[in-house]
């Protein structure tokens, strides 16, 4: 018998963090934790974290809802295997999958990269992200954070040259990625197109509003395009084939760790290349994502880095250089 306890976190960040849909001053969690045997009297526990993201539907009452739906089926013996068609992808199923992975790891008494037969986690370099601003106030930003190898810079909308050059300028060692969420038209990336590669930007993550990837097709590339909100799991790959370049595998699209690398590996078959990613969450969210990042050409899980607090036993993080997790946080 599984008891199950879920509840919404929240814990604010460090500053005003900006994309193309807005701003936020909180990152707003779902905390799950899954206990098997008497919880006072040796009972095992695993944890999980998903962030509720409203431009996939998601609430925090929600996916709480959602959550305690399967409680029952819980108590009942719902296992991780069952539970990948008791939910769909997305974020409650993430949790929730997480922290099965958890539980099982504590239950075997092991890693969990050892229940996958991985090698021990070796440490990542995640991106640094700095949020949409003036062209100014980003390359402010930039002199503060020249040092970190891996820059990933939101914008939204035109006139995105002298934000990118301004960071260029006050950061001229550090690799440059760029992420519209969504935020361009082909027109807007038609005019700046030209200016990627001078500008030493390598990467640019969901230009287009998902569902009109077609128009990528008669797009010039001079750098590579990931897919983003066009890409929640492996079912979703076969229509990005040709008109993407890499994948962005985040474990709140996917619906948890099982099928984020069920996804990695079918990116792979399609000749797609590997971008790991996360929500604005804590090191519990972040943990799961190491083991998909391992190989990984992009990670982007600085979402710790951008709190005004993390959670204890959080990830190590060194610049940008993330250890992986004590089995005290998870896995």
């Amino acid at each position: 018998m599984i008891d199950l306890t879920v509840r919404h976190e929240c814990f604010p960040l460090a500053g005003t963090f900006t994309i193309s849909r807005g701003s936020r001053t909180q990152s707003d969690v779902v905390l799950v934790e899954l206990t098997q045997g008497e919880a006072n009297g040796g009972g095992v526990a695993g944890r999980g974290e998903c962030l509720p993201y409203a431009r996939y539907g998601e609430t925090i009452d929600g996916v709480i809802e959602t959550i305690e739906g399967l409680r029952s089926a819980l108590a009942r013996g719902l296992d991780r295997r069952e539970l990948q068609t008791a939910l769909p992808p997305g974020a409650a199923r993430n949790a929730l999958d997480c922290a099965f992975w958890d539980l099982e790891a504590k239950q075997a008494g092991c890693r969990v990269w050892g229940l996958l037969g991985q090698p021990e986690l070796r440490p990542v370099v995640t991106a640094y992200t700095l949020s949409f601003d003036s062209a100014e106030k980003m390359g402010e930003a930039a002199a503060r954070e020249a040092g970190r190898p891996l820059l990933k810079l939101k914008l939204a909308g035109p006139e995105n040259v002298d934000r990118i050059a301004a960071v260029r300028a006050q950061a001229p060692h550090a690799r440059i990625i760029l992420d519209a969420n969504e935020g361009w038209t082909p027109a807007i990336y038609g005019e700046l197109a030209p200016h990627l590669a001078d500008l030493g930007v390598e990467l640019v993550e969901q230009p287009l509003p998902a569902g009109e990837d077609r128009a990528l097709a008669d797009i010039e590339r001079p750098v590579p395009i990931c897919a983003d909100e066009s890409c929640h799991d492996s079912a979703s790959l076969e229509a990005l084939v040709g008109l993407y370049d890499f994948v962005n595998i985040k474990l709140d699209k996917t619906g948890g760790l099982t099928e984020a690398l069920a996804l990695k590996t079918a990116a792979k078959v399609h000749g797609l290349r590997i971008m790991v990613g996360s929500m604005l969450a804590t090191s519990l969210s972040m943990a799961p994502a190491l083991l998909v990042a391992q190989e990984a050409e992009v990670v982007d899980l600085d979402g710790p880095l951008l709190l005004a607090h993390d959670r204890p036993d959080g990830l190590r993080y060194e610049e940008s250089e993330i250890h992986p997790p004590v089995p005290a946080l998870w896995g």
